[in-house]
């Protein structure tokens, strides 16, 4: 009964969170997004040099980077630029979910530019090809964060705003993004709000099994005997598989083929712990189509057990698609440098490449401190895996030795802002550094939630942390329009 519990949550969590959304083409990371749907964006294409700090790479070549803008609430030549630092996904996607800049832009009249990301979405250096050895190799944080420096620069010059202070916005990676911005180019860059960025966990600090323990404090949270009730589950799926009881797992979890292996079982523990780890990144006050399409309240699905379980869980599959008639292990998840999940396409390629390089995420769940099957990623795990996949050797401490990790007292300007339900939060800056270096703590918010759009079942403490953060970052204008004027 205990297994079963577990898996009508899951199946209930894949259906609706993963799987729906794979079958529509919408899997997480690999998007295909209706631009009519937002109209006010315009998408344009930059001419973008591909390698910054090498004059003899790659033929000196550019390449099509896109951006979305919209001047719909600008105030021409005056008002700020609202720049969002892309990240690892198609930039519509994170256009369309972060209403909260327009929603700014229209009170402050601001320029509103999405900036993709470099080897995600159509911004492909070197096309199909970008992913090969060695074009892959200029796929960094450094290359990126130089990309937004010049694209800031040149539209600046090309639509008459050089007096038009910029603010950087981005969530999860991007945010981090936006604090590296705010680091290394100040002198283009008047602030930064960064969304649920996890810069100290990324940059190898912390606790490698905290990701995982806040993923199940979540569920603890809502009821402990649903925690307790996965963790059992997962100790009975691993007494079947040591019977070799095969053909009982592929019914209980409407599998293609029954698992014939050791690597068959951590494959189907990989891909239930990274559909808890969606709920709990996402567990929204409404629904939403984010990476997926999800639930309202993800999170408090176990409430709904007693009216699924007088349905066939296999039959809400099947119904609702008309499509599958069970589950491909191996195509709905692949398992990469990163245990949180790399999604599937090109975009989890990219990904994949940069938790090998310069992204630490050696995270690890051991069924003690969380509820999760023990799944350890050392250090050396992570050697041996990108060895093999990207012929790369990780360096870490890397990011921490770029980009400052913990030192950032001397910084200015930057909002770290974090939701209390979100995983990712305490791998972020959850203290204030100084007056200027602010930390705003978002209880009932899940990954990046002040991003999103106003709507009506936002908690209180979303609509403060919202309101706090336009008012600095009004602040933050003021101060470089005079700091312009004073040198001018």
């Amino acid at each position: 009964m205990i297994l079963f519990c577990m898996y009508v949550i899951c199946v209930y969590m894949y259906v609706y969170v993963v799987l729906l959304p794979c079958l529509l083409g919408t899997c997480l990371y690999i998007f295909e997004i209706n631009t009519s749907a937002d109209p006010q964006f315009t998408e344009k294409y930059f001419s973008q040099t591909v390698d910054h700090f090498n004059f003899n790479s790659m033929g000196n070549g550019s390449f099509n980077q896109r951006y979305l803008i919209t001047d719909k609430y600008w105030k021409k030549g005056y008002g700020p630029i609202f720049f969002y630092t892309g990240n690892e996904g198609d930039i519509w996607e994170f256009a369309l979910n972060s209403g909260f800049i327009t929603e700014l832009a229209a009170q402050q009249g601001a320029l509103v530019i999405f900036a993709e990301h470099r080897y995600y979405g159509t911004s492909l250096p070197f096309g199909n090809d970008s992913f090969n050895i060695p074009q892959i190799g200029l796929l960094t944080v450094e290359q990126a964060l130089a990309d937004y420096a010049i694209m800031i620069t040149e539209l600046k010059l090309q639509l008459g705003a050089t007096d038009s202070p910029v603010i950087v916005f981005g969530g999860s990676y991007g945010g981090m993004l936006s604090v590296y911005m705010r680091l290394k180019y100040p002198n283009i860059v008047a602030g930064a709000l960064a969304a649920s960025a996890p810069i100290l966990s990324t940059a190898g600090l912390g606790d490698s099994r905290q990701f995982f323990r806040d993923v199940t404090a979540d569920f603890a949270n809502v009821a402990s005997e649903c925690r307790d009730a996965v963790r059992q589950a997962f100790h009975q799926l691993k007494d079947l598989a040591e019977q070799q009881d095969y053909s009982r797992i592929q019914s209980e979890f409407a599998l293609c083929k029954p698992p014939s292996s050791a690597q068959d079982i951590h494959q189907l523990n990989g891909l239930l712990r990274n559909g808890f780890t969606l709920m709990a990144m996402l567990d929204y006050p409404y629904s939403t189509h984010f990476m997926g399409n999800m639930p309202a309240n993800p999170v408090q699905v176990h409430r709904l057990l007693p009216s699924f379980q007088s349905f066939s869980p296999a039959g809400i599959v099947y119904n609702s698609t008309g499509l599958l008639t069970c589950f491909d292990l191996y195509s709905l998840y692949v398992e990469c440098a990163d245990p949180t999940g790399c999604g599937l396409g090109f975009n989890s390629q990219a990904w994949d490449y940069q938790a090998c390089t310069e992204i630490e995420l050696c995270y690890e769940s051991n069924n003690v401190t969380d509820m999760f099957p023990p799944m350890p990623f050392t250090e050396r795990e992570r050697e041996v895996y990108c060895s093999k996949r990207w012929a790369v050797v990780p360096r870490p401490g890397w990011l921490k030795i770029q980009f400052w990790a913990d030192a950032l007292s001397t910084a200015s300007n930057i909002i770290f802002s974090n939701g209390d339900l979100d995983p990712w939060a305490n791998g972020g800056v959850r203290k204030a550094l100084s007056s200027s270096l602010v930390a705003i703590n978002i209880s009932e918010g899940a990954h990046h939630l002040d991003l999103r759009a106003s709507n009506e079942a936002d908690p209180v403490s979303v609509i403060k942390a919202r309101k706090r953060e336009a008012e600095l970052i009004t602040q933050w204008v003021e101060m470089e329009r005079r700091r312009s004027q004073k040198f001018s």
